[in-house]
């Protein structure tokens, strides 16, 4: 019985340690487009970009994240270095809704239990989904809806920093890139079969999109209890 009473406390004093905090806040940034039409750059913000947060904090390493993020993608080929991509001159734009989720890795100990300023790199990847309306470029060079939308699913790939302003306020920066399983969000590859001979670009290569940008959350939650038992 004794025994049994020891690990009864012991669970309950490992239940306490381990206690999470919650964050929910905003993102706020910039947005640009990688794929067969605009500019290739990696980072070039191009168009606003918003959204909130959540994350849970399992410990000081790692985090459960998600998010959702709206925001227009846009391509102009005259602001490409690419003297075709000029030549043709084509530029679309596309309004996507990104849920993503997955996990938080912080370099340094991020420890939300403990006084002071903390500050740590940290990187994010799990899965993404962006739902945007279909278009395709006619023979003729003219952008037209094909009046469907599609889901694409994707990779995110996020590098940033954060750090603490009081016991309640984090402030990050970050960048970062989704690599998607899909061609279709600049039209150049037409979601519809009937549609096939307007594709063009390089069909093997996918579309990337990039946010860049800041978030800030407020964190709460249950602090756990360093009790002597």
């Amino acid at each position: 019985m004794k025994r049994f009473i020891i690990i009864l406390i012991t669970m309950f004093a490992i239940k306490n340690t381990t206690a999470q905090i919650y964050e929910v806040g905003v993102f706020l940034g910039g947005s640009n487009f990688i794929g067969d039409v605009g500019a290739t750059n990696y980072i070039k913000p191009n168009q606003l970009a918003m959204g909130g947060i959540v994350k849970w904090n399992r410990s000081p390493r790692h985090s459960f994240r998600a998010s959702i993020l709206f925001s227009n993608l846009k391509g102009v080929d005259s602001e490409s270095s690419d003297n075709r991509r000029i030549a043709r001159d084509y530029s679309f734009e596309n309004s996507i809704v990104e849920f993503s989720a997955g996990m938080e890795f912080n370099f340094f100990d991020f420890d939300l239990h403990i006084s002071g300023n903390k500050t740590t790199p940290y990187l994010f990847t799990g899965i993404s989904v962006a739902h945007h309306d279909n278009y395709y470029w006619d023979g003729g060079g003219n952008y037209r809806s094909e009046n469907t939308s599609s889901y694409a699913w994707g990779i995110p790939m996020v590098i940033g920093v954060k750090t603490t302003l009081t016991s309640h306020i984090i402030l990050a920066a970050e960048v970062g890139a989704r690599y998607t399983f899909s061609d279709e969000i600049d039209g150049s590859v037409p979601d519809a079969p009937q549609l096939s001979q307007f594709s063009f670009g390089n069909t093997n290569s996918n579309d990337w999109y990039v946010f860049t940008g800041i978030t800030l959350t407020y964190t709460f939650g249950q602090k756990p209890c360093y009790c002597a038992f």
